[in-house]
């Protein structure tokens, strides 16, 4: 039976994808770099795809991030800007940012009460606490699970081993890894640390993402509203 449910944050319950491109737009105008076009997105995400597999593996951390990643995204569009400037720019706007997916609200409503809600994301902690409380989300979990709050990302065994540890020390009963579920949009991330950690998984899979052979998920939705029909 299922006890306590981790969400992920972007991609999951707020959407970073729409965050990502009226940024780029407004910051294109900020900045004088020209105009924003469709193609330029495509080159944000295979870079701070990229980079973000780099964290989960452990090759790089946040602050390296924060150096490179849009001096790596101008130098592929072949744009002369401060790269580090325009991440500036863009966490203080990620900052403030809360679109919610379609459905997470409802589903938040819907879950409060029945289980424990924690959030679980790899990212700068008061940044991820903002977003929440701005998107009216905060109160609905009973604790966060963020990156640089716990020390080290999903989906390594450290990560997954805190917010367990944690959640037992707050509960009365024990609570087992099976008693679990992640729900995110990540393979990479959220499912294989969920996975690793033995618990049960939700893979959030909006745009029908193929799964690879030999990942075994317990449960695929195409939206979030499919996931009253699971809990």
């Amino acid at each position: 039976m299922v006890k306590v449910i981790l969400f992920d944050i972007d991609n999951t319950l707020l959407s970073f994808d729409r965050f990502v491109v009226e940024t780029m737009k407004s910051g294109f105008k900020v900045f004088n770099l020209g105009a924003y076009e469709d193609g330029m997105y495509a080159a944000f995400t295979k870079i701070n795809t990229e980079l973000w597999h780099k964290i989960e593996k452990g090759e790089i951390n946040l602050e390296d991030l924060k150096k490179i990643r849009w001096n790596l995204i101008f130098r592929h569009l072949g744009i002369e800007a401060n790269g580090v400037a325009f991440e500036t720019y863009f966490r203080e706007c990620l900052n403030e940012s809360a679109i919610p997916i379609e459905g997470a609200m409802d589903l938040l409503e819907y879950l409060h009460g029945k289980y424990i809600l924690c959030a679980a994301s790899n990212g700068p902690y008061l940044q991820q606490v903002n977003r929440l409380k701005i998107g009216g989300m905060l109160p609905y979990f009973n604790d966060l699970f963020i990156s640089e709050e716990i020390g080290s990302s999903k989906p390594s065994e450290s990560f997954f081993n805190t917010c367990i540890e944690r959640l037992n020390a707050r509960s009365c009963e024990a609570i087992n890894p099976s008693e679990i579920m992640i729900i995110g949009d990540s393979l990479t991330s959220d499912m294989a640390g969920g996975i690793g950690s033995g618990m049960k998984t939700c893979f959030y899979n909006p745009d029908n993402k193929p799964i690879p052979c030999g990942v075994k998920l317990d449960h695929q939705v195409t939206s979030l509203t499919e996931i009253k029909n699971i809990l």
